[in-house]
Formats: C-alpha cells, sequence, structure tokens
C-alpha cells in the first residue's frame, strides 16, 4: 500500500516538472551563410562561380569556405577556403594565435578528404603568386577529369621579436576539379584570386610592407629604356619608328573604242521574167538593173541614176517644200 503510494507521488512530480518547460530550441553559435559579396577571397574573373559562403568564427578569428561552381564526376565540392588567424586572445592588439607551419601530413590528410579517389602528385616546381609562395599537387581521375589541391600561408616575413610568438596569417585553400579544363587552366586560380580582408590592428598585417621603388630609379650607370628594346643604331626604339605606306594598287583606266564595221548590203536576186527597158528592146535582156547614187548638177539633190541616165528621186526627198529643200542641200 505504501508502495503505491510512493509511485503515485514520483509520477506526480514528474508530470508537475514536464508541465513547466517551454519546450523552445536554442541555435548553437557555430557556421552560418553569408552572402558572396561578404566573401574574404574572390576567384579571378572568368573563373569559378562563387556558390555559397559559410562563416565560421572562433572569437576573432574567421574561417570562410567559399564553394564554387564545380563540373566534374569526383565526389566533393569546388572550393577555396580562407582563415584569418591571430585577432583572438587577451591581447587583441598582437593577437594570441601561435604560428604552425604547413606539414607534410596534414597536407596529405587534407587532400585524401577533399579529393576521395584521385591520387595527386605533388609538384616539386617552386611557384609563387602576388602573396608569395604557395604549393599544390595535381593529377587525373579514372574519367579523365583534372584535380589540384593548392595551399598557401600567407604571413609577413620579417617582424619583432615580441610579435614572433603572436604574429597573424592567413591560411588558404583551394580545392579544383573540372572535367574540361587542364591543369594549366586550374592553375590560373590559384594565380588570379585575390583576398578581399584584412586586420584592423597594423601590427598585424600579413601581407608586410609596401614594396619599396626600384633601387635602379635615380642612381647613375643605370639607363633605363621605354622598351626592352634598349639603345640601337644610335635611335632609341620607342615604338613610334616610321613605317613605309603600304603600296597601293595602281588603277588603269582603260577606254575601248569599238570601230564601226562596213556593212555589206547585197540586193535581192530578182524573181520572174526580166522586163527590159524601153531602150534594151533590140537587146540582150539584162540580168538587173544597176543603181548607184547620184546628185544632179548645180542642185545638190539625191537621187537614183538608172541605166539611161534618168534621175530617180530619192523617196525621202519626195513631199512638202521643207523636205525637199532640205534634200536639195
Amino acid at each position: 500500500m505504501h508502495l503505491l503510494k510512493i509511485i503515485a507521488l514520483i509520477t506526480l512530480a514528474i508530470l508537475g516538472t514536464s508541465c513547466t518547460t517551454t519546450g523552445r530550441v536554442r541555435q548553437l553559435a557555430g557556421a552560418e551563410t553569408v552572402a558572396s559579396e561578404k566573401a574574404l577571397a574572390f576567384p579571378p574573373p572568368g573563373g569559378p562561380a562563387i556558390v555559397s559562403v559559410i562563416e565560421q568564427k572562433h572569437g576573432g578569428d574567421v574561417d570562410q569556405t567559399i564553394s564554387l561552381s564545380t563540373s566534374s564526376s569526383v565526389p566533393g565540392q569546388n572550393f577555396l577556403k580562407v582563415q584569418f588567424l591571430g585577432v583572438s586572445g587577451s591581447n587583441p592588439g598582437l593577437g594570441s594565435t601561435p604560428y604552425k607551419m604547413i606539414s607534410e601530413g596534414a597536407v596529405s590528410r587534407e587532400m585524401a578528404a577533399t579529393v576521395p579517389g584521385v591520387r595527386l602528385a605533388r609538384s616539386t616546381t617552386f611557384v609563387q603568386n602576388s602573396y608569395g609562395p604557395f604549393g599544390y599537387a595535381s593529377g587525373r581521375s579514372r574519367a579523365g577529369d583534372t584535380c589540384i589541391y593548392a595551399w598557401q600561408q600567407i604571413r609577413a616575413g620579417r617582424s619583432t621579436p615580441a610579435q614572433q610568438r603572436n604574429f597573424s596569417m592567413v591560411q588558404v585553400r583551394l580545392r579544383l576539379c573540372d572535367a574540361y579544363a587542364t591543369e594549366r587552366q586550374l592553375l590560373g586560380t590559384v594565380y588570379g584570386y585575390t583576398i578581399a580582408g584584412g586586420f584592423e590592428g597594423e601590427s598585424l598585417n600579413p601581407y608586410g610592407a609596401p614594396r619599396g621603388a626600384d633601387a635602379l630609379l635615380g642612381r647613375p650607370g643605370d639607363p633605363i629604356y621605354p622598351d626592352a628594346g634598349g639603345y640601337r643604331n644610335g635611335a632609341m626604339a620607342v615604338g613610334l619608328e616610321s613605317r613605309p605606306a603600304a603600296a597601293r594598287p595602281a588603277i588603269v583606266s582603260r577606254r575601248v573604242v569599238v570601230q564601226p564595221q562596213a556593212v555589206t548590203v547585197t540586193a535581192p536576186q530578182a524573181v520572174g521574167p526580166r522586163v527590159p527597158l524601153p531602150d534594151q528592146q533590140g537587146g540582150m535582156p539584162q540580168t538587173g538593173v544597176t543603181t548607184a547614187p547620184a546628185q544632179i548638177p548645180g542642185q545638190g539633190q539625191t537621187g537614183t541614176m538608172g541605166t539611161n541616165g534618168t534621175i530617180v528621186p530619192s523617196p525621202d526627198c519626195i513631199g512638202d517644200a521643207v523636205t525637199t529643200a532640205a534634200c536639195r542641200r
């Protein structure tokens, strides 16, 4: 009996406690998606497009994983990862993140996790971009896709002894796989990416001091030419040399003169019996009549001379007085 009372009291206590809970969900502080224009690094113009930017903060340090467009059958997502380290700690002016060199084992684990199933060979050639030296590995998948994995640590080359232990840096990782691009094309992204962030404290500048002017400027004995050609044949090669004008093809004008050709008119042969003229009654019949243009002396009239000397006027000269006067000229 006492046992049942004890169980009943425990049940009431549990029910009373459950009724007081609110049931709210608390969101833990962690990674969040930010707009693409707030990315701390950008691929080069014409390079892979930004898909999303995931940001995570650890105190004052900031990590961003910038997902890039991917055209490959290799599992995984292309990305550009940037980490700004060294702005947290008790003294934000100097930072507290210790300097760590990139280890071979860590890079090998990163490549195996981000580019699975592809054997990447590290390049032994020394290369550097605008931010300094970097390393990379490349390989091809079984399907023929080209992949590279690049890593870079950006920091100033020199610092004061007080900042040796607390010196800021920027870590960069780049994973690219493409079914159509070559290794050289993918490597162009490593050379062309831009970091769009920095630290507020001047002592935390990881890029170093701005490079000074060339030591040759203003120093005697070191001529500087406006082009790579230098001084030759007593004249400065500045790219303004006169060039001969290109020869133009001569245009020849030809006029074709067409000579008139003589046209021979053959009189039609007479058909039927020949009718003799009155003065040829007793002679042989003529085979035809030969006419020739003749001019009446003293009158300038054009006509036809018959065999007996008779002038027959042209049909064009028979008409009105104007036409007849014209034929007489």
